[in-house]
């Protein structure tokens, strides 16, 4: 993207939310370039959980701040308020996913065929492999799909139509333990607790903190 337009953009930004009655379904190119670029200030905002009302004091000081009007706040004396109040909504997310997540789990690990590791995760072998099975020390070729617990795709590389390779000590927890319980030429299915996958952090904007995965992978190669 050349140097200077995402200043421009932010500027035409702030215009069309200062401006009554422009918020409207993008037609022309430019609007969509300005629609797009408030999805990616969402976001680097998503980590804050912003109520609509809140949501409004962000637009002002976005408008102040680009059209260079008196400030109504100090951005460095409020850093630590801010760095506080986002400490504490990923803690608070993080734990109603969890919750979720462990009754997801609690009723996955009852199902039919499911078997649950000392360290939480659950698997159910979909298609049994016929080859050997990769140490965490090995390269493997995969395809996969993985969701959320309410079934929302984060990352599929079967939709991308190109399987992956991967050192697979270099991946999440539930990876590294469950890929090394199949076999090459099986598929399985891995439901991951959060502390197995990414945690209190969690990966924004796709992964909440505190998600429960699910990601159904085929071994395909071990790589050598």
């Amino acid at each position: 993207m050349r140097k200077g337009l995402i200043p421009s953009l932010v500027a035409m930004l702030v215009i069309a939310l200062a401006v009554p009655g422009v918020a409207q379904e993008p037609k022309t190119d430019e609007q969509k370039a300005l629609y797009a670029l408030g999805v990616v200030i969402s976001q680097n905002l998503s980590s804050f959980k912003l109520s609509e009302t809140e949501l409004e004091m962000v637009k002002a000081g976005l408008t102040d701040g680009v059209l260079h009007k008196t400030l109504k706040a100090d951005p460095q004396a409020s850093r630590p308020k801010l760095e506080e109040m986002q400490r504490i909504r990923l803690a608070a997310a993080a734990e109603s996913e969890k919750k979720l997540g462990k009754e997801y789990l609690d009723k996955a690990k009852h199902e039919h065929g499911a078997t649950q590791t000392a360290s939480g995760l659950v698997i159910f072998t979909l298609k049994p492999g016929t080859g050997a099975s990769p140490a965490a020390s090995d390269k493997v070729k995969v395809n996969y799909h993985g969701t959320l617990i309410d079934g929302t795709v984060f990352d599929s590389s079967v939709q991308r139509g190109q399987p992956v390779t991967f050192p697979l000590n270099g991946v999440i927890r539930c990876w590294t333990e469950g890929v090394q319980l199949m076999k090459v030429g099986g598929k399985s299915r891995l439901v991951c607790p959060a502390e197995l996958a990414y945690g209190d952090r969690g990966a924004p904007p796709r992964i909440n903190p505190g998600a429960t995965l699910v990601f159904e992978i085929e071994l395909l190669e071990i790589v050598k």
